[in-house]
């Protein structure tokens, strides 16, 4: 279980970097059609920088998490997961219950089983 709970790590952390890629280099394409409703579509040009800057903090996460593998320190681990989770949960409070699901949820299972088999 302990590799397992390595690649679920891995996972969220690649989804980080894709949220990193979303954010940072396809806002007004691919980021237009996922926040679809939740912003008017002439502001995606004009919150292009400020979604850049939310990219690099993801990007961060995912960065901390391969870190907490290869130091091979599930507190470390541990501290980037809560981060996420604490994201997600004022993301999904502050802007659309899906992101519980998409972003908090995985990084609680992963917490669950990061306390458990690492």
């Amino acid at each position: 279980m302990e590799t397992f709970t390595k690649i679920l790590i891995i996972l969220v952390a690649l989804e980080h970097f894709y949220i990193l890629y979303i954010e940072m280099f396809a806002w007004e394409t691919i980021g237009k059609k996922i926040f679809a409703g939740a912003l008017e579509e002439k502001l995606f040009s004009v919150t292009k920088g400020l979604a850049a800057n939310q990219g690099l903090y993801n990007g961060f996460l995912g960065v901390g998490l391969l870190w907490s593998l290869y130091m091979n320190d599930k507190n470390i681990s541990l501290f980037f997961l809560g981060c996420i989770v604490v994201a997600g949960l004022y993301g999904a409070y502050k802007s659309s219950k899906s992101i519980f699901f998409k972003q908090a949820l995985p990084a609680i299972i992963t917490m669950i089983f990061t306390i458990i088999f690492l």
